[in-house]
């Protein structure tokens, strides 16, 4: 399949962004890729920000793979309604809980109503984020850096602490963390510090829980440049417009390609694999 290798300019003053008005429209969902299959049948899946961007990629995925869906959004509506209906025309289901993962309470929340509606958790994806671009640490303002490490580090957190209390041996726990974690970014710091937490959470859980002889795993995806709303929404069109280009690929990702990783690890095939993070990034060679 072909995949842009350039976007025209655009910005969203609205963050996280929305998936509707972006051109091209990100790919989520694509034949080649995305076959059915019953690699998740019967499971029930928890996908923050599963709305848009490789959220909904992973939510239509695990759909195709037989996987009941909980997405998780913050406000992005008009998005999330169309991510569902995408799921269910899967054959699957699919819930939509509205709501900040920053708070605690609405944490714990999305967990107690997905249990009172499918009876069990066996898949929690941690993909929401958001980032805020920044050329100088001395304009990086407090309110910034506690949104930024309360819905990506603390977020992240709240959900798989409440999940804990359902989940069970088979279980899987997948953070979204970044290319960010490994290689930094100079103009997204405070985005780099939570990927880089998520990246020490994921294998410091893992331990915790291999140790205790739970049978549940816990892994991460690192993407490169991927073309989501975040992109239009934290970078000014000229960025944009170049996203991904100085990669080796030459390219943005798209999220469909990041969709087989969650699939994957979430997947009796990854039964031996936990703590460990697949660099989905077209090519970057990072350590760790």
């Amino acid at each position: 399949m072909n995949f842009p290798t350039s976007f025209p300019k655009q910005h969203q003053n609205h963050h996280p962004g929305f998936q509707y008005e972006m051109n091209p429209m990100p790919i989520c969902d694509d034949a080649v890729y995305n076959r059915k299959g019953e690699l998740l049948k019967g499971k029930t899946a928890i996908i923050t920000g599963g709305d848009s961007g490789i959220g909904r990629a992973v939510s239509i995925a695990y759909a195709n793979q037989g996987a009941d869906v909980v997405i998780v959004y913050l406000n992005e509506q008009k998005d999330a309604e169309e991510a569902k209906r995408l799921v269910e025309t899967k054959g699957t289901k699919c819930t939509l809980i509205a709501g900040d993962i920053s708070d605690v309470n609405f944490c714990n929340s999305v967990v107690e109503k997905t249990i009172s509606e499918y009876g069990k958790i066996d898949i929690l994806v941690n993909n929401a984020a958001v980032q805020y671009e920044c050329t100088d640490i001395k304009q990086l303002s407090d309110e910034q850096f506690d949104r930024t490490f309360k819905t990506n580090a603390y977020g992240t957190f709240y959900m798989t602490r409440a999940a804990m209390n359902y989940l069970k041996s088979g279980a899987c726990i997948i953070n979204t963390a970044s290319i960010v974690a490994f290689k930094g970014s100079a103009t997204l710091i405070d985005y780099s510090m939570t990927k880089g937490a998520i990246v020490a959470f994921t294998r410091s859980l893992s331990t915790a829980l291999a140790k205790g002889k739970t049978g549940i795993r816990v892994n991460a995806v690192a993407p490169g440049p991927i073309w989501t709303p975040l992109i239009p929404s934290c970078f000014d069109e000229t960025k944009t417009s170049q996203f991904g280009e100085d990669m080796p690929m030459a390219r943005a990702g798209q999220p469909v390609e990041c969709a087989g990783a969650y699939v994957f690890l979430a997947s009796e095939n990854a039964s031996y694999i936990t703590g460990q993070t697949i660099h989905v990034n077209g090519g970057e060679i990072v350590n760790g």
